[in-house]
């Protein structure tokens, strides 16, 4: 991982020089483009799940309403936090080439939600949007979750570097992320671990892949 950036965000090394062409672009356009997350460690998205598992930190349905927890069971719980954040060991913000972007100069002083209205035609980073789903392409990045599959939520503030990306996805196998769930004695391993073959199915095999010809 390497440092990009005077916030010194950690991405992967390779990543650096196709994401500053894009962020210098960006600037020649009037953009200035900031990164709202980059590298998440395993330990970090352990936080979120759990938090999120035991309700200390907010749950949202699919249209960004608050759930209430405890009216969900186990399963139900699980599947609403996959729809907006991933099960630890399957971000594809671990492999430092996935970043959450935004412009600042757009977003102004209202603060960032990461909620699809916020890019959606009237949000404040709309036009950022229109902006990197032209450009974006030219420097080797795509949208994972450029749509609704039925499994993770769209993020139009998702974009990922990838040639990467995609050996990192081919590498990751269920057999992989069960050791470092059990490893890590995440919470929630009694009702994973049944389901983790059609739970890596849904929610992180089933994204968009990189169209190589826009490179």
């Amino acid at each position: 991982m390497h440092l990009f950036g005077q916030r010194g965000t950690l991405v992967h090394k390779d990543v650096c020089l196709p994401l500053q062409s894009l962020f210098s672009a960006a600037a020649d356009d009037g953009f200035s483009l900031q990164i709202a997350s980059g590298f998440r460690s395993f330990e970090r998205q352990q936080a979120i799940w759990q938090a999120k598992f035991l309700g200390t930190r907010p749950l949202l349905n699919h249209d960004s309403q608050p759930l209430d927890i405890t009216t969900l069971s186990e399963s139900e719980k699980i599947a609403a936090i996959l729809h907006w954040s991933a099960l630890p060991g399957t971000s594809r913000h671990h492999w430092g080439t996935d970043l959450d972007i935004f412009c600042s100069l757009q977003q102004g002083e209202q603060p960032l939600r990461l909620e699809p209205d916020e890019y959606a035609l009237g949000g404040p980073q709309h036009s950022t949007y229109l902006w990197l789903r032209e450009h974006a392409g030219k420097f080797g990045f795509f949208w994972p979750y450029n749509k609704y599959r039925g499994g993770v939520a769209e993020e139009p503030w998702h974009i990922s570097y990838g040639e990467i990306a995609e050996q990192a996805l081919s590498q990751l196998t269920s057999t992989k992320v069960m050791d470092a769930l059990t490893r890590n004695q995440v919470i929630g391993l009694a009702h994973l671990g049944p389901q983790i073959e059609a739970l890596m199915v849904k929610y992180v095999t089933n994204v968009a892949h990189w169209p190589k010809n826009e490179h």
